[in-house]
């Protein structure tokens, strides 16, 4: 089954084939296990595919019906990127002003220790 095929398909239609993919695994999968060889060895791989190709496809489609209620409501990627990029940017000062402290407090212990010695 080819990609263009698949995209073709409506999202129910995508649904059944999928379903149906996954009972013929398993008929191949349990004829395998009690001992019998498949008609052909290289079927496995290729369902296997098939229902890779069509889980893409579906989530390809919701994707793109997400991003077109987000153009809808007037969010754009843009500044949802730089919201982001203020979160990230904000942990990561976070972390700095601890580390500075830790220095700052490690330095302080050994001052200590240093006065303690000389007495």
């Amino acid at each position: 089954m080819k990609a263009k095929e698949i995209r073709s398909m409506s999202k129910d239609d995508l649904k059944a084939k999928l379903e149906e993919l996954k009972k013929e695994l398993i008929k191949i999968n349990a004829q395998i296990s009690t001992g019998t060889t498949p008609k052909s060895p290289g079927q496995v791989k290729q369902v296997k595919k098939n229902i890779a190709r069509i889980l893409t496809i579906i989530n390809e489609k919701s994707k793109e019906v997400k991003e077109t209620k987000k153009v809808v409501s007037g969010a754009s990627k843009n500044s949802e990127a730089r919201e982001t990029k203020k979160v990230v940017s904000g942990a990561s000062s976070k972390n700095s002003e601890a580390r500075e402290t830790k220095k700052v407090v490690s330095g302080a212990s050994s001052k200590n220790s240093e006065v303690s010695k000389k007495t």
